[in-house]
């Protein structure tokens, strides 16, 4: 459907898609001190503006906010209609806990009541 519009309006959709989820997202990349706004983001992939393209390259931290969710290891670029679509190589979640250097017992009690 997209084929038959002029280009005018064509530019002038994609604008307004890309301003719509501008304001609708909160994920973005962190890469060093730079960041970019991720447009979609799915189990193997993301989508960034075109431009980021050339920029990003290796292991990034993606954010929700201010809140760390993943650390990826990115892979090639393909650019399509003014994306650029990311591939992970690893996407693991950042754990909101320390690691525990002990073991945790399974039956361990969740308090202490005592007789006052």
């Amino acid at each position: 459907m997209n084929d038959i519009l002029p280009d005018a309006i064509r530019k002038g959709l994609q604008e307004a898609r890309r301003v719509s989820l501008d304001r609708g997202e909160r994920l973005c990349v962190h890469d060093g001190d730079d960041v970019y706004r991720i447009l979609r983001f799915w189990q193997d992939g993301m989508a960034l503006d075109a431009g980021a393209c050339d920029k990003l390259r290796g292991r990034v931290d993606i954010y929700d906010g201010a809140r760390h969710l993943y650390q990826a290891l990115i892979l090639g670029a393909d650019v399509t209609d003014g994306e650029c679509h990311f591939r992970f190589k690893w996407l693991h979640p950042v754990r909101q806990t320390a690691a525990l250097d002990f073991e945790s017992e399974l039956r361990a009690p969740a308090g202490l009541l005592t007789r006052a």
